[in-house]
């Protein structure tokens, strides 16, 4: 059965080939997966590296909040490596201390901040990655209403 959208064939004359038929439909769009698997991997990358930073940022506080010895070598190791992450906050707020325990503010700040600035890093390789055309369409009336 031909297809009513198809134009018939020109008819052939004697001695020459017939011209080849070539039907056009249109294809679905597909994703290419070349582009989104390095985004995924980035994106792991970044969170591990985050995960990294808070887990020793956390380790920091409470070693700090429950008095640890600083004398002790695993508490001068999260010292130490901490001291890059958690610097640049140390003079925004005071310190709170009680019988030997010390409230560092600052450590929690650092926590906060470096968890934004990894979601921001996030959010900004998933805006590069491609989308569809029907994925923009199916999402892109949501964006209008914020």
């Amino acid at each position: 059965m031909a297809d009513p959208e198809v134009a018939p064939a020109p008819p052939v004359k004697e001695g020459e080939a017939p011209m080849p038929s070539v039907e056009s439909t249109l294809k679905q769009e597909k994703m290419s997966t070349h582009r989104i698997k390095p985004l995924y991997r980035a994106s792991q990358i970044v969170w591990y590296i985050v995960g990294v930073i808070e887990i020793l940022l956390m380790f920091r506080f409470f070693l700090k909040i429950f008095g640890a010895n600083t004398q002790a070598g695993f508490t001068r190791f999260i010292y130490g490596a901490t001291e890059l992450f958690a610097g640049p906050f140390f003079f925004v707020f005071g310190v709170s201390r009680a019988e030997g325990a010390v409230f560092e503010w600052s450590t929690l700040l650092a926590m906060i901040t470096y968890l934004l600035v990894g979601w921001l890093i996030v959010k900004a390789l998933v805006m590069g990655k491609p989308v569809t055309t029907e994925e923009a369409d199916e999402k892109l009336p949501g964006q209008e209403k914020i």
